[in-house]
C-alpha cells in the first residue's frame, strides 16, 4: 500500500508530459493557419487587383485615338484632292518651262518676220566701263536705227550688267540713264555686280536672255573682246536646229590651290590629286544651244559655281547631254586669220 501514491505519482506525471508538450504545438498550428490565411488573402487580392488594372487598360485601349496616317488627315481636312492639284500644277510648270514658257510672257520676242531669232549676244560690262562701251558702239557693235536693223535680221546685241549693292544709288541711276538713251543694255534685277560675284553672272545672263527671246543661241562675250560680227552670224546660221550645243574654244588648265595667286580657285580640292580643271570653253566668248540655255534657267538655283564662270558653266555642262564643239575660230587670243573675235 505505500507504494501506491508513488506509483499513481508517477502516473500523473507520465500523463501531464503529453499535455504539456500539446498546447504549444497547438498555437504553433494556430499562427500557422492565420499566416496562410493572410498570405492567401494577400495574393486573391494582389490577383483581383491586377485583373481589375487589366481591365481598366483593355478598355482605355479601345477607347484611344486611331493614329492617323497623312493620307488620312488629308482625308479628314478635305485635303486630298488639293495636294493632287498642286502636284499636277508643278508638273505642268517644269513642263511649260523646259519648252520656253514663262510666268506673265505668254510669247516670247522673235525678229520681225515672226522667226525664231538666230542669237541673242550679251556683251559683259560694268558701272566703270562707259568710254569703253561707246568704243564698241562705234566699232563693231552697230548702234541705234542699225540695232534695230540688225535685231530683224535676227540678232540682239545688248551690254549685260546687274545693280549696285545699294541699289537705286548713283550707278544705278546712270546706267538707267544711259539705257533711256541707246536701249541697249540687258540689266540683270536679281545680280549684284561686284568683281566676287562674277561667277553668278553667267547664270543670270542665261536664265534672263532664255525667258526674254526665242533664238536659236546665246552667246556670251566678255568686254574685252571684238567681234567679227558677220563672221559670227555666218558661224551660228550654218548651225541652225543644233540642240544641245555648247561652242567655244575649249580647254582646261591648273588649279590653283595657293591662297592670294591670281586664278585661286578656293574649291581646288574638288578637283582630285592632279589638280586640273575638267574640259570647258573659255570664258571669253561661248555659245549654248536653246535647250542648254534652258535648263540654266529651269536649274539656276541648284547649280553650283566655281571661281571662274568658264568653269562653272563646264561643271554645268558635264552632267547633261551637252554636245561639246571645239571651234578654234572662237579663240581669241590665237592667231588664227579667219577667227571671229579678238583681245581688244
Amino acid at each position: 500500500m505505500e507504494n501506491l501514491p508513488t506509483t499513481m505519482k508517477s502516473e500523473r506525471r507520465w500523463r501531464s508530459k503529453p499535455l504539456q508538450s500539446t498546447k504549444p504545438s497547438l498555437v504553433m498550428a494556430f499562427f500557422s493557419c492565420l499566416a496562410w490565411l493572410y498570405v492567401a488573402g494577400r495574393l486573391w487580392q494582389d490577383a483581383e487587383n491586377r485583373k481589375l488594372l487589366s481591365n481598366l487598360l483593355y478598355k482605355n485601349s479601345l477607347q484611344r485615338p486611331k493614329v492617323l496616317t497623312v493620307e488620312d488627315k488629308l482625308t479628314v481636312l478635305g485635303c486630298r484632292d488639293l495636294e493632287r492639284r498642286i502636284v499636277e500644277a508643278e508638273m505642268e510648270l517644269t513642263l511649260a518651262k523646259s519648252q520656253g514658257y514663262l510666268n506673265n510672257q505668254l510669247q516670247q520676242s522673235k525678229s520681225s518676220s515672226g522667226r525664231r531669232l538666230l542669237a541673242v549676244i550679251g556683251l559683259y560690262t560694268g558701272f566703270g566701263s562707259h568710254l569703253k562701251r561707246n568704243v564698241f558702239r562705234g566699232s563693231w557693235m552697230p548702234k541705234g536705227d542699225a540695232l534695230r536693223k540688225l535685231e530683224e535680221r535676227g540678232v540682239v546685241i545688248r551690254f549685260v550688267i546687274g545693280r549696285s549693292a545699294n541699289r537705286g544709288d548713283s550707278l544705278d541711276r546712270n546706267i538707267d540713264k544711259e539705257n533711256r538713251t541707246t536701249k541697249d543694255f540687258l540689266i540683270l534685277e536679281g545680280h549684284e555686280e561686284a568683281q566676287e560675284e562674277l561667277p553668278k553672272k553667267v547664270k543670270y545672263f542665261f536664265s534672263t536672255a532664255v525667258q526674254k527671246w526665242d533664238a536659236e543661241f546665246y552667246v556670251k562675250v566678255d568686254d574685252n573682246i571684238d567681234l567679227d560680227l558677220e563672221g559670227l552670224i555666218g558661224l551660228l546660221d550654218r548651225r541652225r536646229g543644233q540642240d544641245g550645243a555648247y561652242i567655244g574654244c575649249m580647254k582646261s588648265g591648273d588649279v590653283i590651290s595657293e591662297e592670294g595667286k591670281p586664278w585661286y580657285e578656293p574649291d581646288w580640292w574638288k578637283f582630285g590629286d592632279e589638280k586640273s580643271y575638267f574640259r570647258h570653253a573659255a570664258g571669253s566668248l561661248l555659245i549654248l544651244s536653246k535647250n542648254l540655255a534652258q535648263y540654266i534657267n529651269i536649274n539656276s538655283a541648284s547649280l553650283k559655281t566655281y571661281a571662274h564662270d568658264d568653269v562653272s558653266m563646264g561643271s554645268w555642262m558635264m552632267g547633261i547631254q551637252a554636245t561639246y564643239t571645239d571651234d578654234n575660230r572662237l579663240c581669241c587670243s590665237s592667231i588664227r586669220q579667219d577667227k571671229v573675235c579678238s583681245l581688244a
